[in-house]
């Protein structure tokens, strides 16, 4: 099984592809941290994220979600982000990497789990707020940058996606896997 992290900044347009992914029959395994935000808000935590314990939640159910999606018998998988966007997130917030995800750094290295190839999608040109998206332009054009950053630091090779059409943005996508996997 190949599995591709498809990832970005907040707002860039990936539920939209990975939707359209899936509709188009591949398999994708659902990004944890926004799931972690609304269950923590739910339980009265207004901003989850200025937590520490927060980064190691979200690495726990990444690690879950991609465990368990391992026994699928699928070709190709696509990750919703990764335990390596949750690293670029410690670096933005200003926090250290603990120890859980540290840990699952190294498996993920260990194991190689991901292909080396992530598809990383670009900004809008503007954030759309939500209940669990708060940040502004500014700051996300910055977290793009650490995202980025922290990918190529660890050996990944970034495949931008750039802004356009949802139609453009998966074509460019699945044009790059045929070229992969032909």
């Amino acid at each position: 099984m190949k599995r591709f992290i498809l990832t970005g900044a907040p707002g860039a347009g990936k539920t939209a592809i990975l939707r359209q992914l899936e509709l188009e029959g591949f398999n994708v395994v659902e990004e944890a941290a926004t799931d972690i935000i609304a269950l923590w808000q739910a339980q009265g935590i207004a901003q989850p994220w200025t937590d520490p314990s927060f980064l190691d939640a979200v690495a726990g159910l990444q690690r879950q979600r991609q465990l368990r999606s391992a026994s699928e018998a699928v070709e190709i998988q696509f990750h919703d982000r990764s335990a390596i966007c949750t690293a670029a997130l410690a670096t933005y917030l200003g926090y250290s990497v603990g120890d859980s995800l540290s840990r699952e750094l190294d498996r993920i290295a260990a194991e190689r789990i991901y292909q080396k190839q992530v598809f990383f999608i670009r900004n809008l040109g503007f954030v759309k707020h939500t209940e669990a998206r708060r940040i502004s332009f500014e700051e996300s054009l910055r977290f793009e940058q650490i995202h980025e950053e922290t990918y190529r630091t660890l050996g990944f090779e970034i495949i931008s996606i750039e802004p356009g059409s949802l139609f453009e943005r998966v074509q460019a996508i699945k044009s790059t896997l045929g070229a992969q996997l032909g």
